[in-house]
């Protein structure tokens, strides 16, 4: 293990200042649940590694009708699982949360962490991306805004510039009759990176109405996240139903091409995106017709009459 200097920032302008002095020879951590096992590995070798955890500000989540929800940088997954308005609001972004490792990582992990280590696993990203999020990103230019699916550029890599950070990550207010979930497929479960994750969005117009906007998230079956534009298309506009899922589903298998890892082989990966691309469907279009509530109460009746 190469050893680093450590350096702690307390000010975003502090944070900045330490990047552009130190370039690509410095990391940025918070949880540093993922940075412990590269360095470990010796997959990241820093020259200095430049602490963000006590910059003010970076920690509070916040939802209003009017902005939507407000997600800081340094917000840990956990807390973002049990938020009342992500849960009410955002059941799919909390069911991503709820995937993500243990509940002890989960403590640790920072939501802007699981960002920008930009995996094509990443949990939370595939359910972010359904929502529309957008990413602030703070430097020694001032501050942008970039929307969450054009922030990656590759397995690891970012738009991230030197001496910039992620700030916050916001997240429009969902339409009336929209409904979310995310499924995530790995060997052991919440404990290990997926193999395939797929997020659905489904809003309604009206609760019987068509649909009028779809929106479908894939994650570990490409070189970033991505949406399964074709799949979406195919149900804008139409009344959902049990044939029109399944068009989609295959819609978003034909749009992906995955490869060959331990994880799982690229055909596996491909019947899975059908499989849980429907499955996610159906269950987003359950809320969206009969209300969040509603369907998770109707859902856990169903559960407690199976045993």
């Amino acid at each position: 293990m190469k050893r680093f200097e450590y350096l702690e920032a307390r000010t975003l302008r502090q944070a900045i200042s330490l990047l552009v002095r130190h370039g690509e020879n410095a990391r940025i951590v918070a949880g540093s649940t993922d940075f412990l096992v590269r360095w470990r590995a010796g997959v990241w070798n820093p020259d200095y590694v430049v602490n963000i955890q006590r910059v003010a500000g970076l920690s509070r989540i916040t939802y209003s009708s009017q902005n939507g929800l407000k997600i800081g940088a340094l917000v840990t997954v956990r807390t973002l699982e049990q938020h009342p308005a992500v849960r009410r609001r955002y059941p799919g972004l909390a069911a991503a949360a709820a995937s993500f490792a243990g509940v002890q990582v989960r403590n640790l992990a920072t939501v802007g962490g699981n960002i920008c280590n930009a995996s094509p696993s990443g949990d939370t990203i595939p359910a972010l991306l359904v929502f529309g999020s957008e990413c602030r990103i703070v430097g020694p230019d001032g501050e942008r805004w970039v929307a969450l699916d054009k922030f990656f550029t590759g397995p690891g890599r970012t738009v991230l510039q030197t001496g910039e950070l992620l700030a916050e990550i916001r997240v429009p207010a969902p339409a009336p009759n929209t409904g979310s979930h995310y499924i995530k497929h790995s060997p052991r479960g919440a404990m290990d990176i997926a193999t395939v994750g797929v997020a659905s969005l489904v809003s309604l117009s009206g609760k019987s109405g068509p649909c009028s906007e779809a929106r479908i998230a894939l994650g570990a079956v490409a070189p970033t996240p991505v949406r399964a534009y074709a799949a979406e298309d195919v149900l804008r506009g139409q009344d959902i139903s049990e044939q029109l899922i399944q068009a989609a589903a295959t819609a978003a298998q034909d749009g992906v091409t995955p490869i060959d890892d331990v994880r799982g082989t690229a055909a596996y990966r491909n019947e899975m995106v059908g499989v849980l691309t429907r499955r996610t469907l159906e269950q987003a279009y359950a809320a969206a017709a009969q209300g969040p509530l509603a369907f998770e109460e109707q859902r856990r009746l169903t559960i407690q009459a199976a045993f």
